[in-house]
């Protein structure tokens, strides 16, 4: 093995030399076909250009066939094919927008082209309708929330979308296979809270044994695994709550020893690995079966697992004994044990499985063995502290608590035993990223979606940084104003490829009218907008006609202080009986700032028979406007009920909001949304 010098001082170099290049459009003129038969879906055409052929079809998910309607959920899907052989196009990245016309219209190519540079340009007055390529990234933070961005803004400035209160801070979170619900779990509340990532809001929580830390979806997503601990010392115990991901409900618990807990399952979903640190064993249940299989006694301090598909074996690190033990199935001994060295912390495998990566915070080292040799093939000297090891296609990243610098292996450059490595890096922010008052098992640092670069959670810096990686730092960072980001998470909502040649998503409609579909392939250069039609749903349309309703804000213009939440509330009631209106799902408030595009819209709580709260926490000193919406009655931000807020730095004498509207209401009724501009 060789041992690398440590690294004293970032290095700032880039794997290879990258530029963005503008992106040019080009167009030509098409005419779809439309294809209409029993049994096809409620949308369907057909477009041949140059040789490349696009199906689109679009469908209800609760009872496709039938037409498209505001409200419904729908799977938007492209069949992209070589129009001469057949053959499906794959590993092609495809952008859309449903943008909502004013009415019917023919659009050129130049409209067409121009509309999509605009799109992808970004921009808080270039946003379509329903973006098709949207991903969030989500943190979860130390106090008890987690903020939900919308990178697609640009990097820089506010990219917040909304924020989900959590009953208390959460302790690791896994998403659902179909990217819909987010499970995290709360330490100090024995439960799972079930995040709804379209709504973002919490559905329910589901209990758990005490002080729930370490959750994982098995491969299948058909269950959630909790690890729980309670006690210290001789009183000590643990185990796991096996949850139903889509029941919602426990359906069974394992006492499997004290804890903290790690887990892993088998590539076939046969096994699960639990290991159980105070015990100083590591549980395999058989999943079918919902029973243990086997307790591995692997040394005083079992503190992590992963499996290697590669190998078909579960690896433990030991933090006393130095080791990895490698389980094979359900063996009752370890099958192999590596020696590595005593400190060991959290192992993780490379995508491909064959490469285990687990640094040795103490002794300011990583090591990397072959899962195929079962040996330790690399020793790097790196950063003081690393702490975790995050993957993209193709790099290792190493963050540490006690260095600003994140370090980057290339994985195709580790081979034989022995032989050097090249080790680059990049600054991941002012603090070190790997330092965290609140430690937790969840990941901060995770790859992007759609191109080769990650990002990194720094909790020091209240910040997430987005790394393209070739290049020299940083391409910018989201702000995570002013809360503790510990852990960093996609949730990828745009198209993608289910099967070759077909990129798909699900979207829920919003507004009825007139859409056009605009479908942008960069290479081969294909761009087209279909034309799309939303009907009114007749229950929603009766409502926003037959009920005139208004919203008045509570209180005047006020003052509050930078980073310090302010409470925002809004009465909504009948306008000719005055009386309240309530069980409202739909009531938002939007939130703006004057001196920049941040904005902010989050779903409003009945805190009392028709009134509707949020809190938010101004990020900078200024000017703020809040702005009530409620689609069901017709209520637009753009008719502009809203509070003043004069947010003043922390310490500075508070000052009063000085623009106000003594009158400020809306009375929302069929036809009568206005022509202004819409605020989002």
């Amino acid at each position: 093995m060789t041992a690398y010098p440590a690294i004293a001082a970032p290095k700032r170099r880039a794997l290879a030399g990258a530029a963005l290049a503008a992106l040019a459009l080009s167009l030509a003129a098409a005419a779809p076909v439309a294809a209409a038969a029993a049994g096809d879906p409620a949308y369907r055409q057909l477009l041949t250009r140059e040789g490349i052929e696009v199906e689109l079809t679009i469908d209800p998910l609760a009872a496709p066939g039938t037409p498209l309607t505001e409200d419904d959920s729908v799977r938007v899907r492209f069949r992209v094919t070589d129009g001469h052989t057949g053959q499906p196009l794959s590993s092609l990245y495809p952008a859309g927008w449903l943008d909502l016309l004013e009415a019917r219209a023919e659009t050129s190519s130049e409209d067409c082209r121009t509309r999509v540079g605009s799109f992808i340009g970004g921009g808080f007055l270039a946003r379509a309708e329903l973006d098709l390529n949207a991903y969030y990234v989500l943190a979860l933070n130390q106090d008890p929330s987690i903020s939900v961005v919308d990178p697609l803004f640009g990097f820089g400035g506010s990219k917040l979308l909304t924020t989900v209160e959590l009953p208390g801070p959460g302790g690791d979170w896994a998403l659902s296979a179909d990217g819909e619900r987010l499970f995290v779990t709360l330490p100090d509340h024995d439960r799972v809270a079930v995040v709804e990532t379209a709504s973002w809001q919490v559905a329910t929580t589901v209990p758990t044994g005490p002080g729930p830390v370490r959750i994982a979806a098995q491969p299948d997503g058909a269950y959630l695994w909790i690890g729980w601990s309670e006690g210290a010392g001789e009183t000590a115990r643990g185990g796991v709550t096996v949850v139903s991901a889509t029941a919602m409900k426990a359906v069974a618990e394992f006492a499997t020893g004290a804890g903290p807990h790690d887990l892993a399952f088998s590539d076939d979903g046969r096994y699960a690995y639990v290991t159980n640190r105070g015990a100083g064993t590591v549980s395999v249940i058989d999943v079918p079966g919902l029973a243990v299989a086997a307790t591995v006694a692997t040394g005083p301090a079992p503190v992590a697992v992963a499996y290697s598909p590669l190998a078909g074996a579960a690896f433990v690190a030991d933090e006393i004994a130095g080791t990895v033990s490698v389980i094979e199935g359900a063996g009752p001994e370890p099958a192999a044990r590596i020696a590595v060295a005593p400190g060991l912390g959290r192992l993780r495998f490379a995508p491909d499985g064959r490469l285990g990566f687990v640094p040795v915070p103490a002794g300011d080292a990583v090591y990397v063995l072959d899962a195929a040799t079962r040996r330790v093939v690399h020793n790097a000297q790196v950063e003081p502290g690393p702490v975790e090891i995050g993957f993209s296609d193709e790099l290792a990243y190493v963050s540490h608590q006690g260095s600003d610098t994140v370090l980057m292996i290339p994985l195709a450059a580790i081979g034989r035993e022995g032989e050097p490595v090249p080790v680059i890096d990049f600054p991941g922010g002012n603090n070190p990223p790997g330092k965290t008052p609140a430690p937790t098992p969840a990941a901060g640092i995770v790859q992007a979606p759609g191109a080769p670069a990650v990002l990194v959670a720094n909790p020091l810096d209240r910040s997430i940084y987005y790394y393209k990686e070739g290049m020299a730092a940083p391409m910018g960072h989201f702000s995570n104003y002013g809360r503790v980001p510990r852990a960093v998470m996609v949730v990828d909502r745009s198209l993608r490829e289910v099967e070759p040649g077909v990129y798909e998503t699900a979207v829920r409609l919003r507004r009825p009218g007139p859409y056009d579909l605009a479908f942008f392939l960069d290479a081969p250069r294909f761009i087209h907008c279909f034309e799309v039609d939303i009907a009114a749903d007749p229950d929603l349309a009766a409502r926003r006609a037959g009920r005139r309703a208004v919203a008045r804000p509570l209180g005047g213009p006020r003052p509050a202080a930078v980073g310090e939440p302010v409470e925002l509330a809004f009465r909504v009631a009948d306008s000719e009986s005055g009386d309240p209106i309530i069980g409202l799902g739909d009531v938002r408030v939007l939130t703006m700032a004057t001196a920049s595009n941040w904005h902010r819209r989050q779903p409003a709580e009945e805190v009392e028979p028709g009134v509707y709260r949020v809190r938010f926490a101004p990020e900078t000193a200024g000017l703020y406007y809040a702005f009530v919406e409620v689609p069901s009655l017709g209520i637009d931000s753009n008719q502009a009920p809203y509070l003043a807020v004069r947010a003043h730095a922390a310490g500075e004498r508070a000052a009063a909001a000085t623009q106000t509207e003594p009158e400020s209401e809306t009375v929302a009724a069929a036809g009568e949304a206005g022509g202004e501009p819409r605020r989002e």
